[in-house]
């Protein structure tokens, strides 16, 4: 629980320290099925089988008089490779190394000293629960398959006896962890594991891992740069007595505002496909014109409370507001707003009226060439 502690704690100083400098998320559909690499370093412990161990040196009628456990953190680390299945699931195989550990015996006729490393490869399934838009609580299950090297010296072997042994055996493994996302492709974990292991003269126990690392997505798609036009040069005036004015551009501003059902499922922030398709025919409006502000409005019925209302609808603006910069708009130019349930537009008694209420709001202000 101690080293829980720890690293949650360490997570936070580190994720707090560049909070600053996030970069917006506005590829989530590369970012739920990309693959990544990472890697972590840490400690190791180990649960040695003082019990076992006894009754097998004691069985030839010898009394054991001493009895020393070395289960002390042992550096540790591993290096991994991964594939995201969705926002939730996550496969994952990786090499670990998760030190050395020992004992030494003293019995009333000799002593032994024995060493035992354990290294090997997993499979996990990892799982991921969204806390923020940036913090997850990460657990996972898989399997181990170790080799372990075991060292024996002491006056208590027998005269001939190997005093080297190598074993391979396959372990479960569980784990849990927190992960924060200075950016969609780069990431920090901290980690809990524990391993079921077998040392090579067959006593069974569990190693337990903590470890800080890094979890780098490879493939992260470049944000489309926006292009301007430029206006037209005005034609040549012929002087006359009474010149024609100049046609000058005129300010355009448009407000569209979209269902919350048209764009999202109940109670998320993730922008369907046909939410899609609908911004996507409101950029096309705007072709021609030179976009000066964006500024997506969230809005909810008055069910919840204010706060997770407020929350709510100031996720799923800025979600809009991300999928307007994946398409191109300069994310100087686009703001996102959250007013909870705090300007319904219809009666929040009926199911219609709260249906109303539900809504992301999309305003345009910018200059179209239109002649007066």
């Amino acid at each position: 629980m101690k080293l829980v502690k720890h690293i949650g704690f360490a997570a936070l100083v580190a994720s707090a320290s560049l909070a600053q400098a996030a970069e917006p998320f506005v590829h989530p559909d590369w970012a739920n099925s990309a693959w990544y690499l990472g890697g972590g370093i840490g400690g190791a412990r180990a649960t040695i089988d003082q019990d076992r161990i006894t009754r097998s040196l004691s069985a030839n009628g010898s009394s054991v008089t001493a009895f020393t456990k070395d289960e002390r953190d042992a550096p540790a680390y591993k290096l991994f490779v991964g594939r995201q299945l969705n926002r939730y699931l996550a496969i994952e195989g990786g090499y670990f190394d998760l030190g050395e550990f020992g004992f030494d015996a003293t019995t009333s006729d000799g002593g032994l000293r024995a060493r035992a490393g354990f290294k090997g490869v997993n499979l996990d399934l990892v799982g991921q629960l969204r806390l923020t838009e940036r913090f997850s609580l990460l657990g996972r299950v898989g399997v181990n398959y170790a080799k372990t090297h075991t060292q024996f010296a002491g006056n208590r072997l027998l005269t001939g006896a190997a005093t080297s042994f190598s074993e391979r055996k396959s372990g479960a493994k569980a784990g849990l962890g927190l992960e924060y996302k200075f950016s969609e492709a780069l990431a920090m974990r901290a980690e809990v594991e524990r391993y079921r292991v077998n040392d090579a003269v067959g006593n069974r126990g569990d190693v337990d891992m903590w470890s800080l690392g890094l979890v780098y997505k490879l493939g992260r798609p470049a944000t489309a740069p926006v292009m301007y036009t430029p206006a037209p040069a005005p034609a040549p005036v012929v002087e006359t007595p009474a010149p024609a004015p100049l046609s000058v551009p005129a300010p355009a501003s448009e407000k569209v505002s979209f269902q919350s059902s048209a764009l999202f499922d109940f109670d998320k922030a993730v922008v369907k496909p046909e939410g899609k398709a609908a911004l996507d025919a409101l950029l096309k409006q705007q072709e021609g014109v030179n976009i000066e502000v964006m500024v997506t409005v969230g809005h909810t019925d008055a069910k919840g409370s204010d706060a997770y209302n407020e929350k709510l609808s100031l996720r799923r603006a800025e979600a809009v507001k991300a999928y307007l910069v994946s398409k191109g708009v300069d994310p100087l130019r686009v703001y996102s707003e959250g007013k909870g349930e705090s300007q319904p537009v219809a009666d929040n008694k009926t199911d219609a009226g709260r249906a109303e209420n539900r809504r992301v709001t999309v305003e345009v202000v910018g200059t179209r060439a239109v002649a007066k």
